[in-house]
């Protein structure tokens, strides 16, 4: 089985809405949290694929070969940087997101996002 582990408090929580995030998540947006390398400890075999962005980087996203649950993710134009689904910490008091990514393909029947000013 296939774990993480994060240190710390995330370099930055996002929503993305690109149609990969809702094709790979099967939801309106996907919600991420995105750690430096070494704040994160990885244990257990994990699988992987590798798929482009509408920018034309890749995204190599690494799911449990057990239950396939996407558990943490890496992306070209973040090196030394772990993104993990927001959900896999289960956690309802994790923090909101700051960030919001192509936000033109936002779901028309979603608020518009909001972050609160720091």
């Amino acid at each position: 089985m296939l774990s993480i582990r994060a240190a710390g408090d995330p370099v930055r929580v996002s929503v993305c809405h690109c149609l990969d995030c809702k094709r790979r998540t099967g939801s309106a947006f996907s919600w991420n949290a995105t750690y430096a390398r070494d704040q994160i400890e990885i244990a257990g075999e994990s699988r992987s694929f590798t798929r482009g962005s509408d920018d034309g980087y890749w995204a190599r996203f690494n799911f449990c070969p057990t239950c396939g649950v996407t558990v943490f993710y890496e992306i070209e134009r973040r090196p030394n940087m772990i993104s993990i689904p927001a959900g896999a910490f289960a956690d309802s008091d994790f923090p909101a997101p700051l960030i919001e990514v192509y936000a033109e393909r936002r779901c028309p029947w979603l608020q518009a996002f909001a972050p609160e000013e720091a």
